[in-house]
């Protein structure tokens, strides 16, 4: 069965991405999207039978032996347990929608069996890594997932902005990609293995074991995991490697959906929490986790206050979710760290799916200045949109409630370095994210109908939002002189931003304004049934998994569910501990949530102009929350520019002028000024020929005479 879960999607992507041509974009959809309707039937009967049955311990699924160098032996084998039961589940489930949307999404795009492939090959990947028995296998998924998000990203190639994105996501990681390949090589030094079961076997052996680095001994497994999350920060886009996470709305809805709602974002976590055993032996490195992880929680609320575009709030929204999920583990509260992760698939597929149903509807416009009511003309959508809505905010007996609250309280109990600041951030990431979550609601399907004489541009309605007070440059100006920047590679310029008169980076009324000018002369309309038949599934899980499943991944059943997948040492007593938090504690979510609905409603419903004085009021606060804390400008100026300067010098001066200088093309040209001075001695005439020799033979005589003279003197 495990052999059929993950070849499938394989065999899905070398039919469409090989025949796709000859057997038309409709076969593809229709083969790709069967294949893993097939695999997600599969993987939910693994889950009930890994899950249900009264066995312990990670069963082996042996494939083949991938390679063996010395003593070092890799084999290719599933590990078949509850966790990776719970990721198959995530993964395949999310991905079966997101192929079926796609074919009503992407109906009239003419690379449809391309897609296909991209989506298959993706899905193929991230199984590869959920099921890995050891870190080689585990990495060879990780980096195709790295690849295929590159291809999904810019698989419209024919935009600046969306290769521009799609090298950003796969540069950023390969900066966390190298911590990771540092932590593998370190785990092989250590352990001398790299199977999980090898690995935690010796744990206990190694915990007051040291490394010896730059001057100084250090504890061995903390270098080693914080070389782990190094990568884990890359792929699930934490605070300092983040900068790829938003740029990736180039890619189409779908890609969205499928990268930064179930899979690519949650490898990370998925990382950590496979590696537990290794990560609870290390308190040091779990400290990290929970600092970066509540400190991403918090910024990424805080940019998400002041975007307008509509898939940028939503992947806001996936950065303080994985800030969260991060916390969790960081605190030892590895089961809701996980549960989160799977509660989080649900209702943040369906906003992005919601949303790509809206950017359908508004054929192709994705800024929220220009929509407004939409309530009366999708209300599906609108629906839809709500209960993702609600679960995202944590509105009780909702998916994201059970999760969220959980993760706070385990914030709040845990007796580890940095929980203080972990609860705090999480808690006040509670308000904003209500706050951005009704503000996006608000903006979209209430309100008056902007998007009937925005004309592509959105600056009529002043009290849309707060970016016409400050951010008055002219915007479509701005878009045409950022892809111009971005096609001849200029530095300091981002996807999808445009930029004002001072350098600033500005949002754009939309993306596609420069596409698509007529796109406002149509009524918006309801997205086709198989579009919408994805959004009702997956709304169901955003309203019920957390209910129907919570007593399994962190209730009285919780050990007999996990059977020993994650770790749960002797001193780890969190999970317990979540139940005697003090109710303001349970309660605090819910009166943030309620706080950020009120104040969403005042500024958005009752108060449309309070966005605008707000703005003029606190300029400089605006400006550094819409330039996302300036982390882009910051990297651009420490590294991006004098990266290029410095490749620019190698280029012209060290291989230009140095090596082809003084090389190839010195010599190549010392021989043409030779060969030229001596074609101007072949005139044609023969008086030129005779002084010629008698020059030769005046030469040859002096030469004679010298030599002879210097002989007879010696």
């Amino acid at each position: 069965m495990y052999h059929a879960i993950v070849f499938l999607p394989l065999i899905g992507f070398l039919i469409a991405g090989l025949f796709g041509r000859r057997i038309g974009p409709r076969a593809s959809e229709v083969v790709t999207t069967g294949i893993l309707v097939f695999v997600a039937l599969l993987s939910w009967v693994a889950f009930f039978e890994v899950t249900g049955g009264h066995g312990h311990g990670a069963t082996k699924v042996h494939v083949a032996t991938w390679f063996t160098a010395g003593d070092l032996v890799v084999d290719w084998a599933f590990r078949a347990d509850t966790l990776t039961a719970v990721m198959l589940v995530v993964v395949n489930s999310v991905s079966a929608l997101v192929h079926l949307y796609s074919m009503g999404y992407m109906h009239e795009d003419p690379h449809r069996p391309r897609f296909f492939a991209y989506l298959s090959l993706f899905t193929f990947a991230m199984l590869m890594l959920v099921t890995s028995d050891n870190l080689v296998q585990m990495f060879f998924g990780w980096e195709g997932v790295g690849l295929a998000s590159y291809l999904l990203i810019g698989f419209w190639y024919e935009k600046p902005s969306a290769n521009a994105a799609a090298m950003k996501a796969f540069i950023v990681n390969r900066v966390g990609d190298f911590g990771f390949s540092l932590g593998i090589f370190l785990c092989f030094v250590l352990f001398g293995a790299i199977s999980y079961d090898a690995i935690f076997a010796k744990v206990p052996e190694l915990k007051d074991a040291t490394f010896h680095l730059l001057g100084y001994d250090w504890n061995a497994l903390t270098i080693c995991c914080l070389l782990l999350f190094m990568g884990a920060m890359g792929k699930s886009a934490q605070f300092l490697l983040h900068t790829w996470l938003p740029d990736a709305m180039e890619g189409p809805t779908p890609v969205s959906a499928l990268i930064h709602a179930a899979t690519m974002v949650t490898a990370g976590v998925f990382m950590v929490a496979r590696l537990s055993p290794l990560f609870d032996a290390a308190p040091n490195a779990l400290i990290v986790v929970t600092v970066i992880g509540g400190i991403t929680a918090f910024f990424a609320a805080t940019v998400g206050l002041v975007q307008n575009d509509i898939k940028r709030v939503i992947a806001y929204s996936t950065c303080s979710q994985l800030g969260y999920m991060f916390v969790a583990l960081g605190v030892g509260a590895y089961a809701a760290g996980v549960f989160h992760l799977f509660t989080h698939a649900f209702f943040k597929a369906l906003l992005f799916l919601g949303a790509g149903s809206v950017i359908h509807a508004m054929h192709h416009e994705q800024d929220m200045r220009n929509m407004g009511d939409l309530r009366r003309y999708i209300p599906f959508t609108t629906a839809m949109m709500a209960i993702g809505t609600l679960a995202l905010i944590g509105f009780p007996f909702t998916a994201g409630f059970y999760s969220k609250d959980a993760i706070i309280e385990a914030a709040y109990v845990s007796t580890r370095p940095g929980h203080t600041l972990a609860f705090l951030a999480t808690v006040i990431a509670a308000f904003m994210t209500s706050f951005y979550s009704w503000r996006l609601f608000f903006l979209t399907f209430e309100g008056r109908a902007r998007w009937q004489n925005a004309h592509g541009h959105g600056h009529d309605d002043h009290h849309a939002d707060a970016h016409h007070a400050v951010a008055h440059a002219p915007v479509a100006h701005a878009q045409l002189a950022h892809a111009s920047a971005q096609a001849d590679g200029a530095p300091g310029h981002h996807e999808g931003v445009a930029h004002d008169d001072k350098g600033h980076d500005v949002e754009p009324a939309s993306h596609s304004a420069i596409e698509h000018h007529d796109h406002h002369a149509h009524t918006p309309h309801e997205s086709p049934k198989v579009m919408t038949i994805p959004l009702a599934i997956l709304a169901l899980g955003a309203l019920f998994a957390g209910l129907v499943f919570k007593n399994r991944f962190i209730g009285e059943g919780m050990d007999e569910f996990w059977k020993g997948a994650l770790a749960h040492g002797p001193d780890n007593h969190i999970m317990h501990d979540i139940h005697n938090a003090p109710a303001w504690v349970q309660h605090s979510p819910f009166v943030m949530l309620v706080l950020g609905f009120l104040l969403a409603f005042w500024m958005y419903i009752r108060r449309p102009e309070l966005p605008h004085q707000l703005a003029q009021n606190q300029p400089l606060l605006y400006r550094f929350l819409l330039n996302k804390w300036y982390v882009d400008e910051i990297y651009d100026r420490l590294f991006v520019r004098p990266a290029k300067g410095f490749g620019e010098f190698l280029w012209k001066v060290g291989d230009g002028r140095i090596i082809d200088g003084m090389g190839p093309n010195g010599i190549a040209a010392r021989v043409v000024d030779v060969t030229r001075g001596v074609v101007r001695l072949q005139t044609g005439y023969v008086y030129h020929y005779a002084f010629v020799m008698l020059v030769g033979v005046a030469a040859l005589v002096s030469w004679y005479l010298i030599t002879g003279v210097s002989a007879a003197t010696h």
